[in-house]
């Protein structure tokens, strides 16, 4: 799978600022058109130590969640911390990762923000863009804006505002658990997002596309080769 645009990740915070506001007009608002039989989900992990990030991406086939493709990297860490500009840090090794995809996926779920972010364009959005394909931000924690108390039991929500603009949803996934933050990423509809997050969710609080993304990752963390493309004959490894 390769990108449609491309742009420098070598830049400075100004610059990859200026980079976010000239992309984020590109964003698509819209229902998913199409049926969808294949979601990947990403997962980053950082070792401050080596100055490493690893990151790891799944294709998971829908609605059964069956382990299609995994893959894994690990690269020097080349961006600062900088709250907003996360797109900088994990984009350069998950746009690595992307290009070895044999199964493209129908839409892919990021652990982070799409449009329920300070410029409305989260990693979800700018990786969407880049690859010109429906993504969804899912993220455990708020970024921006703030959102009324919802429902405990599984499928409350309540939308996320900021700055007199609905940005996102918080999102209750499970029974009495902690809500996730759902967003548009780029291609997809706050309804359709939310109905691929319930879809991906089995019997934990987060879609089990970013669940088994995160468990890979924590895997190419400790110098394993998690590399694997079963053709969909296998649930998951974890």
């Amino acid at each position: 799978m390769k990108p449609v645009r491309i742009h420098s990740w070598n830049v400075s915070p100004d610059e990859a600022s200026v980079i976010q506001i000239n992309l984020r007009n590109k964003v698509e608002v819209n229902a998913l058109q199409d049926a969808v039989h294949l979601v990947a989900g990403t997962a980053v992990a950082f070792d401050p130590s080596y100055n490493t990030i690893h990151a790891a991406i799944v294709i998971l086939r829908y609605p059964e969640m069956e382990l299609v493709e995994q893959y894994g990297i690990s690269e020097e860490l080349r961006f600062p911390y900088v709250s907003g500009l996360l797109a900088f840090r994990e984009g350069p090794p998950l746009m690595h990762l992307v290009r070895k995809i044999q199964h493209q996926p129908d839409v892919i779920l990021f652990h982070a923000h799409g449009q329920a972010h300070p410029r409305k364009f989260g990693l979800a959005s700018h990786i969407g863009v880049l690859l010109d394909m429906p993504t969804i931000g899912v993220s455990t924690r708020i970024l921006v804006g703030h959102h009324e108390e919802l429902d405990t039991v599984k499928g409350g929500q309540a939308p996320i505002l900021y700055e007199g603009q609905n940005i996102g949803i918080a999102l209750r996934t499970k029974n009495n658990v902690k809500p996730v933050y759902v967003s548009v990423g780029h291609k997809t509809d706050l309804s359709s997002s939310i109905d691929i997050t319930m879809g991906c969710v089995t019997r934990y609080r987060r879609p089990e596309p970013l669940r088994i993304a995160q468990l890979a990752v924590n895997v190419q963390k400790d110098g394993q080769l998690i590399d694997l493309d079963t053709g969909g004959n296998q649930t998951t490894l974890f």
